[in-house]
């Protein structure tokens, strides 16, 4: 089985999703099928059937993150020497040659990709294009929006 990188912080979040839904979710869906058990007819029971369907998410999402921690990688990119270049978990800084604007990203895992929040999957067109390169490196970004040239202005190992 091949191992899925994933930052220290990319564990800490699925346990604790994981913790939850264990121990606060789970017992909270079984109290309402049994709450809804007591109204009788099962069938046409709406509150029943809620509850049947919140179970059977609460159940596949606790064997989806079981799945994803063993098989994951973890990464503490604070332990690993500073050595400039861009490697998974490090921080870039990156100036758009042709606007001269400024984006920061991290490279996480693929499960802890979130755009918004400036979190690039490792397997993204602009981390796989920055992977191994350094301080004042010029990269091509082939995305599918187009090409776009970056200086990488700065790594940091967070």
């Amino acid at each position: 089985m091949n191992k899925v990188p994933m930052t220290v912080q990319g564990e800490a979040a699925l346990r604790q999703e994981l913790d939850r839904l264990k121990k606060v979710d789970r017992p909270r869906i079984s109290q309402a099928i049994a709450d809804a058990r007591e109204h009788g007819d099962l069938k046409e029971n709406a509150e029943y059937h809620a509850a049947r369907e919140q179970q059977s998410f609460a159940e596949g999402r606790i064997i989806e993150i079981e799945s994803k921690l063993a098989g994951a990688q973890v990464i503490d990119v604070t332990q690993i020497a500073p050595t400039g270049k861009v490697i998974f978990g490090t921080t870039v800084t990156l100036l758009n040659v042709d606007t001269d604007a400024t984006v920061v990203y991290r490279i996480v895992g693929d499960d802890e990709a979130d755009v918004r929040n400036n979190l690039i999957s490792v397997s993204s067109p602009i981390a796989r294009a920055l992977i191994g390169k350094e301080e004042g490196d010029v990269v091509v970004v082939r995305a599918p929006g187009g090409d776009t040239e970056y200086e990488i202005d700065r790594v940091e190992h967070l």
